[in-house]
């Protein structure tokens, strides 16, 4: 795994293997910034159920003023914070906690978020459940996105107030666009 461009451009990253992970392949990373490029300089941006942060990472390679890291896996919250350490970058907004408790602490400190990366494990309903928590908690700025990263578009359970601007099949998974009507 490497970041693919911007400052940290070559850099590798190091992974972990745990099951239900799955790292997003550098393709697929690409063709996402490709879609997503505009959103991120000077974004706060927030990469749930983020494994080893490569989302999160990319996009403060790409120009975000700030991202938070989100794992519940000790793990992965390691593996994020060493990634971090190689680049220079401080641990402060790495977070090892369940995505919804994540989800009600940031609506805590009234924190909102221009760009929010979601990429639970498939066989879950954890992506509705973060949709629908975002939402509630107003966390995504009226001009943010939410990139959803699942095995089917159906596992996408949208609310009247969002839409999906831009969809894409990348073998067995599809990354989709979600954004306010």
């Amino acid at each position: 795994m490497r970041v693919i461009s911007g400052k940290y451009k070559g850099r590798s990253l190091e992974g972990f293997s745990i099951l239900g992970t799955r790292p997003t392949m550098d393709r697929v990373k690409e063709s996402l910034f490709a879609m997503i490029q505009n959103k991120i300089d000077n974004s706060c941006c927030l990469d749930l159920f983020s494994g080893s942060g490569n989302l999160g990472i990319e996009a403060l390679s790409e120009g975000a003023k700030e991202v938070y890291f989100v794992d519940k896996n000790r793990k992965a919250y390691t593996t994020i914070c060493r990634n971090l350490d190689k680049l220079g970058v401080g641990c402060d907004n790495v977070f090892c906690m369940d995505y919804i408790k994540a989800l009600n602490y940031f609506a805590s400190l009234n924190l909102v978020f221009d760009v929010i990366f979601l990429d639970p494990p498939y066989a879950t309903d954890f992506i509705t459940k973060s949709i629908f928590s975002i939402v509630d908690n107003h966390l995504l700025a009226q001009d943010g996105i939410i990139v959803c990263e699942s095995d089917s578009l159906e596992r996408i359970d949208v609310p009247l107030c969002l839409k999906i601007v831009k969809s894409k099949k990348y073998g067995d998974k599809v990354v989709a666009i979600l954004q306010y009507v």
